[in-house]
């Protein structure tokens, strides 16, 4: 038993490469005739691609995009944590919700176990207890890409591929589900199971119906903004999109750009094919869009690394214990 996982844990880690290298062949693969019927190879005509971007227009939407997002995103995670966990301040929760996306760049999980084990030594709210507001938020999040991606479909249906008339039915489907979820976690429904009450469902037992939709209310405001940008950026790559399919298309996208992958190479080849006659213009796009994104929110948090640092490492026991909600 002990020599088998091992072998395990390095196919786990393994298996993200070759799942990435796999998305960067089938772009290969797509940018390659274009380039040939141009008489160029793959790289040559990647980089004439670059070239025909007007970059300070780009950036101009981009930072203020960042900057609204990291806001939000902290408002968001400190809002869970007023709920389900202490009372703390606005403040005090950039720092970590910054700091955090610079793990990020490499692991996702690893960047919210920073911030459980710095709400733990500031605050002394248990761990558990943290992993599951992060695990509400995470719940949420899938609910409202879910919705804004049927409006997406109701808005502009038939210009979208046919793949995505599935994603009504899903909503569909997952809102006959959440009132099951509610009753079964108010030990409402299925009395006798003791599932709900291990600490990771310590969010979910607490919240109330109206946290879902305050939540998902809470991160519009960031969504909308990106399809305001990410059709704007869109012309600025020679590619015609209307706000209406941007909506339908971006909940994918992040969908995918969520997979533990490098690269956010997921999201950059639901670009290539949803938009099949632009390869690349869309390939440049997606990777830009989506690393500029990490890469500066990381920046973001280079600013309170130094305080967070200090909070979470330094030798000094926890500041305060935080009143409970």
């Amino acid at each position: 038993m002990s020599e088998r996982a091992p072998r395990r844990a390095a196919w786990l880690r393994v298996l993200p490469w070759l799942v990435t290298a796999a998305c960067f062949a089938f772009l290969y693969y797509r940018i390659d005739k274009p380039a040939s019927a141009a008489g160029m190879s793959v790289v040559p005509y990647l980089i004439e691609g670059f070239r025909d971007v007007s970059w300070s227009r780009w950036l101009a939407l981009m930072v203020p995009y960042s900057l609204f997002y990291f806001m939000i995103d902290s408002l968001v995670t400190w809002k869970v944590i007023n709920w389900f966990n202490a009372r703390v301040r606005f403040s005090d929760i950039l720092p970590i919700r910054g700091s955090a996306y610079i793990l990020s760049i490499v692991n996702e999980q690893v960047s919210k176990g920073a911030m459980a084990l710095y709400l733990n030594r500031r605050y002394a709210i248990p761990g558990w207890q943290v992993g599951s507001s992060m695990l509400f938020i995470m719940f949420c999040e899938f609910y409202y890409l879910l919705g804004w991606a049927t409006l997406g479909i109701l808005i502009s249906g038939e210009s979208l591929p046919e793949e995505f008339r599935l994603i009504p039915r899903i909503a569909i489907g997952a809102a006959v589900l959440f009132p099951l979820f509610l009753l079964y976690f108010n030990g409402t429904w299925l009395k006798r199971s003791s599932l709900r009450d291990r600490p990771i469902f310590h969010a979910f037992r607490q919240s109330r119906a109206w946290q879902y939709g305050a939540l998902i209310l809470l991160r519009s405001p960031a969504f909308l903004s990106a399809v305001f940008v990410y059709t704007l950026a869109l012309g600025l790559f020679g590619v015609p999109a209307t706000f209406g399919q941007v909506l339908g298309y971006l909940p994918v996208i992040f969908f995918g750009a969520a997979a533990p992958l490098p690269m956010r190479s997921i999201a950059i080849v639901l670009w290539v094919i949803l938009f099949p006659d632009h390869p690349r213009e869309m390939s440049i796009f997606g990777l830009v869009m989506h690393n500029f994104f990490i890469f500066f929110n990381a920046a973001i948090g280079l600013i309170f690394l130094r305080r967070a640092s200090r909070e979470l490492l330094g030798d000094e026991p926890s500041a305060r214990a935080a009143d409970r909600p």
